[in-house]
Formats: C-alpha cells, sequence, structure tokens
C-alpha cells in the first residue's frame, strides 16, 4: 500500500507532504507485518520453518533426480518431482511438515519429544490436495521411541495413509481392520529393516481431517509395539512418491501436543477383568476404578484380545473392533469418572483353543493397574 499523491504548492507545502506521507507508511509498517513470501527449497535434506512452529523438508533420499517443494504460510507444494523408484519397493522421498524432532532438525517452540504417559492430548488437522498423475500416498506419520531422542530413527513408525494411487502398499502385511477415532481402518503391520511399522490404510481417500494423534498411540501400545514410558518424537504430515508427484500439496497442518499427565509412566487407574468362560464362549465384566485425585472426563480403556477371541455383543461401552487390539469407549451416561468412582462395562465371544485374559489395560493413554 503506498501513500496518495497530492500536489502542493512551495517547498513549505512539498515538506509537509512528504512528512505526513511517511508518517502514514511507518504507520501502517508498525502494525501490518509484511506477509511471508514462498520459499522453494531443491536442496536433498533442505527445510524451512512456517507460521513459527512447524518445519518444512523436501526429505529426498531414494533417488538422484531433482526435487523441490515450495513452503507457504499455511503447508507445502511439490513443485517439481523428477524420477522413479520401482513401486515394489521404498518410495523416493517424503516430503512433508512436522511438529517435533527429526535428525537434530526441531521444529520452532515444540513440545515434542514428550513422555506418552503425559500427553493428555494431540490434537491434530490436515489438508491435502492430490493429483492422478502420480505414484504415491498421502501418510501422516507418527515416530516413537523409548528415549526423546531428537536424531536418527526412532523405533516404531505409525503411518495413516489418508489416500494412495497406484499399485503401492505399507511395510508389511495386513493384520485385520480397525475402527480409530471414529473411522474404519485396514491395519498393516511389519518392519523396514530400521523400524517397526503400523500402518492404518484408509479404504478410500481422505482430503481433510482432524483428529487426535493419541488414539493411534493407543492402538499401537496395545499391540505391544510402543509402551506409555515411550516419548513422541515428531508427527509429520506429507507424501511418499514413487513416480512424479509434482502438484501434490499440504494446504493446512497445525498440531498441538497437551501435557500435564502425569510422569510415572502408569495412569492413575485400576482395572478389574471378570469373566465366565465356557466351551467357545465367554463373557466378560470389566470394572475400572480412577485411582487419582482428578476426575477422568470421557475414557477410552485398551487391551488385546488373545488370539482366537471374538466379542459379539457389549454394554456399557462402545467396543470396537471386535478381536485384536481393541477400545471400549465410554457411552453418554457414563462418561465421568469420579476419583475414587468406578465404571463398568461387559461383552460376551466365542473363543478358539485355550482361553486367555488380555495381558495388560491402558486408559486414556496410560497404563493400568490390574486387580
Amino acid at each position: 500500500m503506498r501513500p496518495s499523491k497530492h500536489h502542493v504548492r512551495g517547498r513549505r507545502g512539498l515538506l509537509g507532504a512528504l512528512l505526513t506521507a511517511l508518517a502514514a507508511v511507518a504507520a501502517l509498517l508498525s502494525v501490518a507485518p509484511p506477509a511471508q513470501a514462498d520459499t522453494t527449497i531443491c536442496e536433498q535434506y533442505g527445510s524451512t520453518t512456517i507460521q513459527g512452529r512447524y518445519v518444512v523438508q523436501n526429505n529426498r533420499w531414494g533417488t538422484s533426480d531433482t526435487q523441490c517443494v515450495t513452503a507457504t504460510d499455511s503447508g507445502f507444494r511439490v513443485t517439481q518431482a523428477d524420477g522413479s523408484v520401482p513401486t515394489n519397493g521404498a518410495p523416493k522421498s517424503y516430503p512433508s511438515v512436522f511438529n517435533g524432532c527429526h535428525y537434530t532438525n526441531c521444529s520452532p517452540g515444540t513440545k515434542l519429544p514428550a513422555r506418552l504417559s503425559t500427553i493428555s492430548g494431540a490434537p491434530t488437522g490436515i489438508s491435502y490436495t492430490y493429483v492422478s498423475n502420480a505414484v504415491y500416498d498421502a501418510a501422516y506419520d507418527i515416530w516413537l521411541d523409548p528415549t526423546p531422542r531428537t536424531d536418527g530413527v526412532n523405533r516404531t513408525e505409525i503411518m495413516i495413509w489418508f489416500n494412495k494411487v497406484g499399485p503401492v502398499q505399507p511395510v508389511g502385511s495386513q493384520v485385520g481392520t480397525a475402527t480409530v477415532a471414529g473411522r474404519p481402518w485396514q491395519v498393516w503391520s511389519g518392519n523396514n529393516g530400521s523400524n517397526d511399522v503400523l500402518s492404518f490404510v484408509a479404504p478410500s481417500a481422505i482430503s481433510s481431517w482432524s483428529f487426535d494423534v493419541m488414539d493411534f498411540v493407543r492402538q499401537a501400545v496395545s499391540r505391544g509395539l510402543a509402551q506409555d514410558s515411550w516419548y513422541l518424537t515428531s508427527v509429520q504430515a506429507g507424501f511418499e512418491p514413487w513416480q512424479n508427484g509434482a502438484g501434490l500439496a499440504v494446504t493446512s497442518f497445525s498440531s498441538t501436543v497437551e501435557t500435564g499427565g502425569g510422569s510415572g509412566g502408569t495412569a492413575a487407574c485400576k482395572v478389574a477383568y471378570a469373566t465366565n468362560v465356557w466351551q467357545g464362549g465367554f463373557s466378560a465384566d470389566v470394572t475400572v476404578t480412577n485411582t487419582g485425585s482428578s476426575p477422568v472426563s470421557g475414557w477410552k480403556l485398551a487391551f488385546t484380545l488373545p488370539a482366537g477371541q471374538q466379542i459379539s455383543g457389549a454394554w456399557g461401552a462402545g467396543v470396537t473392533p471386535s478381536s485384536g487390539a481393541v477400545t471400549a469407549s465410554n457411552l453418554a451416561y457414563n462418561a465421568q469418572i469420579a476419583p475414587g468412582g468406578q465404571v463398568s462395562f461387559g461383552f460376551q465371544g466365542s473363543y478358539g483353543g485355550t482361553f486367555a485374559k488380555p495381558s495388560g489395560f491402558s486408559l486414556n493413554g496410560g497404563a493400568c493397574a490390574t486387580a
């Protein structure tokens, strides 16, 4: 914005007009910070910050061909993505935006790494733009490690595939299905030679979604791929291209980590798991006690059913999925557990082989004692 020109007579009039114009410009500069210009990155591991709190990274490792990303104020877009790699192997890159620490590159002001047991919530939101003339997945990555490391490869990677185009699939093999954060997913599990990978694949493309990262972290804990004493080191949103990829974009990204849930690695809870077993079938009555001094507002109890067990019906809670790593969630009438209070639910199911009970339980991400 520039001051309008005025026609004045004499030196005094000209000087006054000039001073007025300069004052107007100074006032504008003092209250309106300049817009951030888009930044293009073509260096293999080049990065920049956006919004003063997130890092955009080019992160190309699988090819020597040029890849460039342009960081915007709200995300990034892939502006050049030359080359291709075989679709039965690893992708060529992971251009992404992240909160946390990645190979010693930490986003400004991040709370990560953070011990899982101290995280009360990790709300996040992401919006993607897709293209059809490439082979890729759109993946949200969650990295977990037994130590608060800020460098190198973490022990467990959780991948949420929002979309995939072409003949590509996650690491490992499909081990079942699950409903997580209110959505259905195919669940894949494997190891890429460097770390364990737990993947959740959407049955159809998701362009935009807001969710709590801890819902997926609890799945990893319940499946034995992490523990509550481990650390969340970063969350990242981007693309894994195998062929091409120009035009792919993250149009918005947000990530917040809410801490204050304790620091001992164990939630203030106790679980009693009583069963009635007959040939081929069983019922379970579960009682959760809040042994802490603060109320629990909204609860999710995660546990893993032993192999061969299948839930056919439940009461007092929503329990999904019907086998494997399951999560029992409160109903509207029993969402609150007062200090020293209890909540109970139950389910009925079938089993094959020798009957066994779950080995552990976690309430809202924190491990519980068993009665």
